[in-house]
């Protein structure tokens, strides 16, 4: 399970640079809206929080919570930090996506999933376990 959710990460961040480049290019050229791009990082974003909620669980992390947690930066890190902010991450994605949907101009499709997407992308890698990943250590 790790495995599959620390591969599913790379696919997540190439969906996501994908998206916010083409997005970029056409908000910046006025091209039109391309939603099938903005639902590729959608759906790598979902996909990974589903795999990323049924990895935690599966760990018996969220039962480890006690006063210790907090003072140390691994587990505090593992429990907290990281789900949390993935969770906010891909709700921005989300909502990203779905203003996009509901937007009448493609300049403010693209500007609105530019925005969150980006948004997005940075809180995803501001909480990435970087030592957990094999191409790291």
């Amino acid at each position: 399970m790790k495995h599959l959710h620390s591969t599913l990460a790379v696919i997540l961040l190439v969906a996501l640079v994908i998206s916010i480049v083409i997005t970029a290019v056409n908000y910046f050229k006025a091209n039109p809206y391309n939603r099938k791009i903005a639902l590729l990082g959608l759906i790598a974003a979902h996909l990974q929080m589903v795999i990323g909620i049924i990895y935690y669980f599966s760990l018996k992390y969220h039962t480890m919570f006690s006063s210790g947690v907090m003072k140390n930066p691994d587990m505090r890190l593992k429990l907290i930090e990281h789900p949390l902010t993935m969770l906010i991450g891909i709700v921005l994605i989300t909502i990203g996506y779905s203003k996009a949907k509901r937007a009448t101009e493609s300049y403010a499709a693209n500007r609105t999933v530019f925005i969150m997407y980006t948004i997005g992308l940075i809180l995803v890698l501001s909480r990435l376990p970087w030592s957990t990943w094999s191409l790291i250590n």
